[in-house]
C-alpha cells in the first residue's frame, strides 16, 4: 500500500514538474505547481503509515501554505493580466532590467 502511494505521488510530482518546465501559460504552471503540493502531501500521508501522526501534521503545513500561495498567486496573475493583457510568460518580461 505505501509503495503505491509513494509510486502515485512520484508519477504526479513529475507530471507537475513535466507541466511547469513545458507550459507557458502562468496559470497552468501555477496549477502544475499545485499538482506538485499534493504529491508531496500523498507521499507524507504514505509516511506517517510508517512513521506516526506526524506526517499528516505537515500535510496541514503544506495546505495552509497552498492556500496562501493560491490567493497571492491568483492575485498576481490577474495584476500581469491587466497590465500586459496575457498570461503568457514569454511575453513579459518583469524581472529584467
Amino acid at each position: 500500500m505505501i509503495t503505491q502511494a509513494l509510486i502515485l505521488s512520484a508519477i504526479l510530482f513529475a507530471l507537475g514538474t513535466f507541466g511547469v518546465l513545458v507550459r507557458r501559460n502562468a496559470i497552468i504552471m501555477f496549477l502544475c505547481i499545485e499538482l506538485q503540493l499534493n504529491a508531496v502531501n500523498v507521499a507524507f500521508v504514505a509516511f506517517s503509515r510508517l512513521v506516526g501522526i506526524e506526517g499528516q501534521v505537515f500535510v496541514f503545513f503544506v495546505m495552509t501554505v497552498a492556500a496562501a500561495e493560491a490567493a497571492v498567486g491568483l492575485a498576481i496573475i490577474i495584476s500581469i493580466f491587466r497590465h500586459y493583457e496575457t498570461v503568457n510568460v514569454d511575453n513579459f518580461n518583469l524581472l529584467k532590467w
